[in-house]
């Protein structure tokens, strides 16, 4: 990734109340994120602001849980941790300094199975498995940004779920570094994880009453 330009802050104690103080055509880092009050929800790919929809849809809430709830009881008594967004999950290229981290997203559910990423304000370093819930607002750049970012900091298992199309399609990091594509599941098909061996998922029960 390119070597971002840091925010020129003058008082990193500052804190940003309006969204619209922000500057969208300038990179920002971990710490200039940890003071923004402001209540709408950002994520930051490489430093450059990404605004969240406002809140999840009915639907979308309807689809987290469907899928929320098999993980969490499959993982009990197992070292695995399960989150649900809002979660922060930074990215940090070299440093973990909070100045030197210039991507942070909040996948709709992640697991993670190295404890030691974990710390009061999220996960540092890459979730074993990210699950993402495409919203009508996602766009195409957003989305090919995000699958970047988890493929390069080494995402095992990254699931793209598609609410319109009621469908999941899962890619599994290879050997060489590079995500792998499944074919994509639908209602009556079931699917399983790398990541958590013994896992199974209907999608009849992720899409099950949701509309």
């Amino acid at each position: 990734m390119s070597e971002p330009v840091p925010y020129p802050v003058l008082n990193d104690d500052e804190p940003v109340r309006q969204f619209n103080e922000l500057d969208a055509s300038l990179t920002y880092s971990y710490s200039n994120y940890l003071n923004w009050l402001f209540p709408e929800r950002v994520e930051l790919i490489e430093g450059e602001i990404f605004k969240m929809s406002p809140a999840p849809s009915r639907v979308h809430q309807g689809v987290s849980i469907n899928l929320l709830n098999p993980i969490i009881n499959f993982l009990k008594g197992k070292p695995c941790k399960v989150y649900a967004a809002p979660f922060d999950v930074r990215f940090p290229e070299e440093s973990k300094a909070d100045k030197d981290v210039f991507t942070v997203l909040q996948p709709d559910i992640c697991v993670i199975c190295d404890r030691s990423k974990l710390d009061a304000r999220g996960c540092i370093g890459a979730p074993d498995l990210v699950v993402e819930i495409l919203s009508p607002g996602n766009t195409k750049m957003e989305l090919l940004h995000k699958y970047r970012v988890y493929e390069e900091f080494g995402v095992k298992e990254y699931w793209v779920v598609s609410q319109s199309d009621q469908s999941i399609l899962i890619y599994t990091l290879n050997e060489m570094g590079k995500f792998q594509p499944s074919k994509i599941f639908t209602l009556s098909e079931k699917i399983t994880s790398t990541v958590l061996p013994g896992f199974e998922l209907a999608l009849d029960d992720v899409f099950d009453d949701v509309e």
